[in-house]
């Protein structure tokens, strides 16, 4: 029995998606799917795996355990998935791009409560819950 065969018996197949602007540059749009990823794994602990240790008794910390695809779309797409994704039980996490124009939290912070929802420009997405909703959103949009 696989370590984490549990959390399938308990909870629907999930799945998780990052969605990046593909306008952005490699390097943004990597830093994207990082925020994104921390924040999602910050709020589900659950989603990372036991250590692992290798032959030779060296402890590799845990990673997450069901896959992330990091796919791309445009930024109006962007804004478009969210919203449509709001009226799901699919879980959101957003990441505007005042976050890439700040290394200080609090400026960012300020920054976003500016700015109204419809004019929130996004540089990524990060969409989890059951499989089937989430696919749903994001079957067409292409690998990153």
């Amino acid at each position: 029995m696989a370590a984490n065969s549990y959390i399938h018996e308990l909870a629907p197949p999930s799945r998780c998606v990052i969605v990046v602007d593909a306008a952005l540059p490699p390097g943004r749009a990597a830093n994207a799917a990082a925020v994104l990823a921390l924040t999602l794994g910050k709020r589900h602990p659950h989603l990372v795996g036991a250590d692992i240790t290798n032959a030779d008794g060296d402890v590799h910390f845990g990673l997450v355990w069901m896959g992330v695809s990091v796919l791309c779309a445009s930024a109006d797409m962007l804004t478009q998935l969210r919203e449509r994704a709001l009226t799901t039980d699919v879980e959101v996490i957003d990441f505007p791009i005042e976050g890439q124009q700040t290394t200080d939290y609090e400026a960012f912070r300020r920054a976003v409560s500016r700015v109204p929802r419809s004019e929130l420009r996004l540089v990524g997405l990060c969409l989890y819950g059951a499989k089937k909703p989430v696919t749903r959103l994001v079957g067409s949009l292409p690998l990153l």
